[in-house]
């Protein structure tokens, strides 16, 4: 883990805002690259960093990991409108430095006898998945991103994908892509798949979860990413512990990437646990 003052390379919004019924509206989503070198040349696919937001914000905040490239790191992030983090982080300018430390957590695992890999982006998901398919492409695997949204306006820009993955985009209002969730199109590339990673809300964790059989998940290896409010991001202040067939675990520590059968999916306390790589 190092600590940087990372210096802003781009900082630029991709999509617009996205107002959600009884949810937190989104006011823009945005991708900024950070010049890093200590951190980049340490990253792995599904890891993570705090950065410290400025202002009256005392917690630094976790943003996954979304690309790395040489000596620099992007950080894919929504704007809340409550948000006060990613609000501030959004004003920061080209030449301003950003104090973050990372990279953290446990990330994906790729298995030595995985050709097809199988990636499902619900949202704003696609956050720790772009990484991951940069090492996958680059590890000569094939690999098969199924992105979704509730509409068109939210679907990260294709354009901004990693070139040699088959990209199928499906959207809640039937504006782009298929009309359907996300998760109704894994059965059609299960049995190609030999591993399957994910990153969305909770709901579609646990509709895989519960749905294994119909979503012909069963036996498949089946990576998600648990992203939390954090206090602390090194496993000190136990403010993002979720219960798992081993006991209680630490997103920060032993997360965020976890096999979605590991986690237990009835304690209702882990139900409250939200995707939010860029929550504040």
């Amino acid at each position: 883990m190092k600590q940087a003052s990372a210096k802003i390379i781009e900082n630029r919004q991709i999509l617009e805002s996205f107002s959600r019924t009884r949810r937190r509206n989104i006011l823009s989503s945005w991708l900024i690259w950070l010049r890093c070198p200590e951190i980049a040349r340490e990253a792995r696919p599904g890891q993570f960093v705090m950065v410290c937001c400025g202002g009256e914000l005392i917690l630094p905040r976790p943003f996954s990991i979304h690309q790395v490239n040489d000596d620099q790191i992007a950080l894919c992030y929504a704007v809340w409108e409550d948000g006060k983090g990613t609000n501030w982080l959004a004003q920061c300018q080209i030449g301003d430095a950003v104090e973050i430390f990372g990279p953290l957590g446990n990330g994906f695992s790729i298995l030595p006898t995985s050709g097809n890999l199988l990636l499902a982006a619900g949202g704003i998901g696609i956050a720790p998945l772009h990484f991951l398919a940069q090492e996958a492409l680059r590890r000569d695997c094939s690999v098969t991103l199924l992105l979704g949204a509730a509409t068109a306006a939210q679907l990260y820009p294709k354009p901004l994908l990693p070139s040699g993955i088959k990209l199928v985009m499906a959207t809640e209002d039937g504006t782009k892509g298929k009309q359907s969730m996300i998760t109704d199109l894994v059965p059609d590339f299960t049995s190609w798949a030999d591993q399957v990673f994910a990153c969305g809300p909770m709901p579609m964790y646990r509709n895989m979860a519960v749905q294994k059989q119909r979503l012909k998940l069963a036996g498949k290896p089946v990576q998600i990413s648990l992203e939390v409010r954090m206090g602390c991001g090194l496993g000190v202040c136990y403010g993002c512990t979720v219960k798992t067939k081993n006991g209680l675990k630490q997103v920060c520590k032993d997360g965020p990437v976890f096999d979605l059968d590991d986690i237990l999916w009835e304690e209702p306390g882990n139900l409250k646990v939200r995707n939010s790589s860029f929550l504040l």
